[in-house]
């Protein structure tokens, strides 16, 4: 079901045209439905989120994606992550096409200042980065989190002074990761009104994601100290849960320090604050009257709070209807008034007639969630179809690349009537099932009719934008098995043949020494193979040269092997840069 963007009506002759209103996104990252007071949570305290919520109108049933990447792509392109390429959270799936017509492009072209605070997990490299896609201004972490294999190598175990990425730089920063990002989104958005610009602040946070470590020793203790078993079934997960509500209590603090110095400034009237989350919980925890967590297409994996304020414009009302994380770019657009600069075909719909209480009517509509991990297109997988009442799903499991021999059936249940998703109603209602399969068969057919959906799209080779193009093994593609694989492939592409050096850099140290050898391929034919000696087990392997092969015109599978001792060893990093030799 695609819709649309239209052109916005242009002001009425004579009228002074409105000052365009700010914009702050704020998503965090693995908490779930239940981790906010104002959804019903006994135990944390989010008395600032609360506080907006109590002066946004919501929607009581918002769905997204049952993890990162797939919502990320849909919050900003208005597309289901299915026609994005972002389908996936790592092995080169984690990569927004290029083509994709993302809300900063939109906005930053009406005359926008734009700014990402935290985690973008689209692809980390030209012309993937958020500076490549809309955004003026960038400070964030690489890959799906910090301390993760596309992270900076020297950030192991390091949320705070962590290391990040400043427009393309690599910058050391000061302080706790949550705290780094509000400040710099303060500082933007002063700048940004300052100069006379109205904002768009996007402000994604990788907390509380784990790892659960180096966070705010004071809001840790406070949870641990605390009776967590009404929240958390299992009590081995209670020291987990406490240090993710202690960086859930820390975003808390930081989106009030947000809204106050949008008070400061005297832009908070003309600002449209929206929140939200970017799927369910990390672990089995209090999700509401609900069901699931992280990855799971139950309700519990899928549902978020979502808030938007703005005061005067959106009255303070809790909205029944059902609307997605892909609703988001259709609904700013709508509500800013502009105009983008061509047409787009969107999953979402704009929902800005139901916040602004306009609405005259509200056609039912179905929305359809699927994400697994794999290059295949798979019907069936992992998905859910819901409508204001039913909902169809079959909870295969994210993590299976496959459709499973033994698949879960699938499964109808009542919303109204079941939140809890208890009771499946498959078999009484057989017509209600064949209504959603339907509906959701020629969704699928049509979303995934699309030639490049199961492969990356291409890192480009332009060393005038990106000097030194540091690859990592979370966009590189493997043969099965498990894990990252120990060696991968990352598609390239450049405008010419270009002469290529390296430098390969393991994150930690392999604790033996031994013979090493370096092979790399394009197209799987060797283009340059190097042998040496690590001589010190303690110390991680790092070598550098500066004339090494050439990588031809057009598109290539660029492959990286690294064995020691004549046994497969994991690298983390190789660096591409212009050849020094004539």
């Amino acid at each position: 079901m695609l819709l649309s963007i239209l052109a916005c009506q242009s002001p009425e002759a004579g009228e002074a045209p409105q000052p365009r209103p700010n914009v702050l996104l704020i998503m965090t990252d693995d908490a779930g439905y239940g981790d906010l007071g104002w959804t019903g949570n006994t135990v944390i305290e989010t008395p600032r989120i609360d506080q907006l919520a109590s002066e946004s109108g919501s929607m009581h049933r918002f769905y997204v994606s049952p993890v990162c990447t797939p919502t990320r792509a849909a919050l900003m392109t208005g597309r289901n992550s299915l026609r994005t390429q972002a389908i996936d959270t790592y092995r080169g799936r984690a990569m927004m096409n290029t083509k994709e017509l993302t809300i900063a492009e939109v906005l930053r072209d009406a005359g926008y200042a734009t700014s990402l605070s935290g985690k973008w997990h689209l692809g980390d490299n030209y012309p993937l980065r958020p500076i490549d896609q809309g955004f003026e201004d960038a400070l964030h972490h690489r890959g799906g989190g910090l301390a993760q294999p596309a992270d900076a190598l020297d950030n192991n175990r390091r949320y705070t002074d962590a290391i990040l990425f400043h427009n393309g730089v690599e910058v050391q920063t000061e302080g706790f990761c949550m705290d780094v990002y509000t400040d710099h989104a303060i500082d933007f958005m002063r700048a940004a009104v300052d100069e006379g610009r109205p904002f768009f602040s996007y402000l994604a946070t990788n907390t509380p994601h784990g790892p659960w470590h180096d966070i705010p020793e004071e809001l840790y203790q406070k949870y641990k100290a605390r009776d967590l078993s009404e929240v958390v079934p299992d009590p081995k997960q209670a020291d987990r849960v406490a240090r993710g509500y202690a960086m859930i209590d820390n975003i808390d603090q930081n989106v009030g320090r947000m809204l106050d110095a949008l008070d400061e400034m005297g832009v908070a009237d003309n600002t449209i604050v929206i929140y939200l989350h970017d799927n369910g919980p990390y672990s089995i925890r209090y999700v509401g009257e609900m069901r699931g967590m992280k990855s799971n297409v139950w309700e519990g994996g899928i549902r978020s709070p979502f808030f938007v304020r703005w005061p005067g414009k959106v009255p303070v009302l809790v909205h029944d209807q059902i609307a997605a994380h892909m609703d988001v770019w259709p609904t700013i657009v709508e509500a800013t008034g502009v105009r983008p600069k061509s047409e787009v075909e969107l999953d979402g719909k704009s929902i800005w007639p139901l916040l602004t209480n306009t609405a005259k009517e509200w056609p039912e509509r179905k929305l359809h969630i699927q994400a697994h991990r794999g290059d295949q297109r798979i019907a069936t997988h992992h998905f859910a179809t819901v409508g204001q009442r039913y909902k169809l799903l079959r909870n295969s499991g994210f993590g299976r690349e496959e459709f499973p021999d033994d698949p879960a059936p699938l499964a109808l249940y009542d919303l109204a009537n079941d939140p809890l998703e208890q009771k499946d109603i498959a078999a009484e209602h057989p017509e209600i099932v064949s209504e959603f399969l339907a509906e959701y068969q020629a969704w699928f057919d049509e979303a995934s009719d699309y030639p490049e959906w199961g492969t990356p799209p291409s890192i480009v080779i332009d060393f005038e934008v990106e000097p030194m193009q540091e690859l990592n093994r979370n966009d590189w593609r493997i043969k099965s098995g498990g894990g990252y694989g120990a060696s991968g492939a990352w598609h390239m592409e450049s405008a010419r043949d270009q002469a290529l050096g390296f430098c390969l850099t393991t994150r930690s140290a392999p604790k033996k020494s031994g013979p090493y050898r370096v092979e790399i391929l394009i197209d799987g034919e060797l283009a340059c193979a190097l042998d040496g000696e690590h001589a010190d087990a303690e110390q991680r392997l790092d070598i550098q040269v500066d004339d090494a092969f050439s990588f031809p015109a057009g598109r290539h599978a660029l492959e990286l092997r690294l064995s020691l001792n004549g046994e497969p060893w994991m690298p983390e990093h190789l660096t591409l840069m212009a050849a020094t030799k004539d």
